[in-house]
C-alpha cells in the first residue's frame, strides 16, 4: 500500500525488517524444539540464538544469485551464527513451513490492529447514536422521503453493522492464525510433529490439521472476505454522510479542518473527501477479496501461484482496512449535525410523510384498505403537484384528519425499543490475553 494510506503501526508489521525478524523467530523456535528432541546440541542452540536478524540489503544481494528468497534468507542468517551451528537451521523443514508459519504470526498481529480500530468505531458510533437519538430527521427509501426517523437511529444501524463485521473478522483471525511445520508435501517425513507443536504453541498459532506443505488458502480468503464485508459496512456509513452533505440536503457534514481547501478553483467548496476515500478503499478491499478466492485452488500439494498475489493483497488489505476504520472514526467523532435543517426537510413535503398514518386511521374508521389507499393516494398526488398541505388535499377528498397525525413524533412513539437494543450493544472486545 502507498504511504499515503498507511498508518505507522500497521505499516511496521509489513516491512522487510519485520518479516525477516519473524522468520528468524520461527527458525530459532524450531531449533529449540529440535534441541529438546536431542537433535541439536545445546552449545549449537546457544550459537543459533546468538545469531542476528540479517539485513534486507544482504538478503536481497544473495537473492540476486539464488533467485529464491528463503534460501537467501537462510544464507544471510547463518552467516551471523558463530561456528558451524548454522547447519541445524531449517533442519527437516521446507520453505512453506517457514513462510506460512511466519505469515500466520503477522496476520494475527495485523488482524488485532484492525479489530482494535473496529472496536473504537463501534464505541463512537454507539455513543454518538445515543446522543443524537432524539434528533428527528427524514427517513428515505429510494432517495425519496418516506417517514420520519432520527439521526441516532441512522448511526445505530451502522454501529450494529460494524459490530457484525468485527465479529466475522475475529473468526477469520482465528482461522488464519495457524502454522505448519510438516516438511515436503506435509507428511512429517523429515521433521517430528513435536517441532510443529512447540513452535506454534509458543507463537500463539493453531496447527493446520492435514497439511499439504502449505497452509490452506481458504483461510486467507476468509480473512479478506471478512475485511471486504467490514469495509462495505464502513462504506455504508460514508455513503450516507455523502448524501446528507449534498447542498440540497445539508443535514450533516464530515469534519472540515482549519486551513483545509475544498477546491483549487472554487473557494466555497466543502467536499466529503474523507467519506469518498472510505468508499474508494472499500472497492479495493472487495477486489482483493476476489483475488484471495482465486488463490484457494492450488495444484496438488502446492504450487506458488498464490505467492505473488498474496505479497500484494494481504498487506494492502490489512493496511487499507486499518486506515479506512481510522478515517471512519475521525468522521463520526467530528461529524457536524444540523437538526434545524433536518426538521426543515421533514416539513418540506407538507405533511405527505404522514400518508401511512392517515391510511391506517381510515381503515380503523371502517374503510376497506383498498378504498382508503385510493383516497389517500389521490390526495397525496394532488398535494405533490400543487404544493398544498396534505391535510388540505385530504379535506378536498372529504377526509378530516386530526392535526396530531402530522406530528413527526407520532412516527417515533415506539422508538425506545430500538434505543434499548443499542444500549445493550456490548463493546464486543476480546478478552485480554491470560
Amino acid at each position: 500500500m502507498i504511504p499515503r494510506y498507511t498508518l505507522p503501526e500497521m505499516g511496521a508489521l509489513w516491512t522487510d525488517e519485520a518479516r525477516l525478524a519473524t522468520w528468524v523467530g520461527v527458525e530459532v523456535l524450531a531449533c529449540e524444539a529440535q534441541a529438546r528432541l536431542g537433535t541439536v546440541p545445546p552449545g549449537d542452540l546457544d550459537a543459533i540464538r546468538a545469531g542476528r536478524v540479517p539485513t534486507a540489503a544482504r538478503v536481497a544481494e544473495i537473492e540476486r544469485t539464488t533467485n529464491h528468497d528463503v534460501v537467501a534468507f537462510l544464507t544471510a542468517f547463518t552467516e551471523t551464527i558463530p561456528g558451524d551451528a548454522g547447519r541445524w537451521v531449517h533442519h527437516g523443514m521446507t520453505s512453506s513451513d517457514l513462510i506460512d508459519t511466519a505469515l500466520g504470526v503477522t496476520l494475527g498481529r495485523a488482524c488485532d490492529r484492525v479489530l482494535d480500530r473496529a472496536d473504537g468505531l463501534v464505541d463512537v458510533l454507539r455513543d454518538r447514536a445515543l446522543h443524537e437519538w432524539d434528533t428527528v430527521c427524514m427517513g428515505r427509501t429510494h432517495g425519496v422521503h418516506a417517514e420520519p426517523t432520527t439521526f441516532g437511529h441512522k448511526l445505530g444501524v451502522f454501529a450494529f453493522a460494524v459490530d457484525r463485521g468485527r465479529r466475522r473478522l475475529r473468526r477469520a483471525r482465528d482461522a488464519v492464525a495457524v502454522g505448519s511445520i510438516s516438511g515436503a508435501v506435509g507428511t512429517y517425513a523429515n521433521v517430528d510433529p513435536e517441532v510443529e507443536r512447540y513452535v506454534c504453541e509458543r507463537l500463539g498459532l493453531g496447527v493446520e490439521p492435514v497439511p499439504t506443505q502449505v497452509v490452506a488458502r481458504d483461510r486467507h480468503a476468509e480473512l479478506l472476505a471478512g475485511l471486504a464485508l467490514l469495509g462495505a459496512s464502513v462504506e455504508q456509513l460514508a455513503v450516507e454522510v455523502r448524501h446528507l452533505q449534498r447542498t440540497e440536503v445539508r443535514e450533516a457534514e464530515e469534519p472540515f479542518g482549519a486551513g483545509q481547501r475544498g477546491s483549487s478553483a472554487m473557494p466555497h467548496k466543502r467536499n466529503p473527501i474523507l467519506c469518498e476515500r472510505i468508499t474508494g478503499l472499500a472497492r479495493l478491499l472487495r477486489a482483493n477479496s476476489h483475488a484471495a478466492t482465486e488463490n484457494v485452488a492450488l495444484w496438488h500439494e502446492r504450487d506458488i501461484s498464490h505467492s505473488s498475489v498474496e505479497r500484494v493483497v494481504l498487506p494492502d488489505s490489512l493496511v487499507a482496512a486499518d486506515y479506512q476504520l481510522h478515517l471512519a472514526t475521525r468522521v463520526v467523532e467530528g461529524l457536524r449535525v444540523f437538526p434545524e435543517r433536518m426538521r426543515a426537510n421533514v416539513e418540506a413535503t407538507a405533511g405527505l410523510t404522514a400518508s401511512s398514518q392517515v391510511l391506517l386511521a381510515l381503515v380503523e374508521r371502517g374503510m376497506s384498505r383498498d378504498g382508503a389507499y385510493a383516497v389517500v393516494q389521490r390526495a397525496a398526488m394532488r398535494a405533490w403537484e400543487s404544493g398544498e398541505h396534505f391535510r388540505a388535499a385530504l379535506a378536498e377528498e372529504g377526509v378530516d384528519v386530526p392535526e396530531a397525525v402530522f406530528d413527526p413524533e407520532r412516527s417515533l412513539r415506539r422508538h425506545d425499543v430500538v434505543r434499548e437494543r443499542l444500549r445493550g450493544l456490548d463493546d464486543g472486545r476480546r478478552p485480554p490475553p491470560e
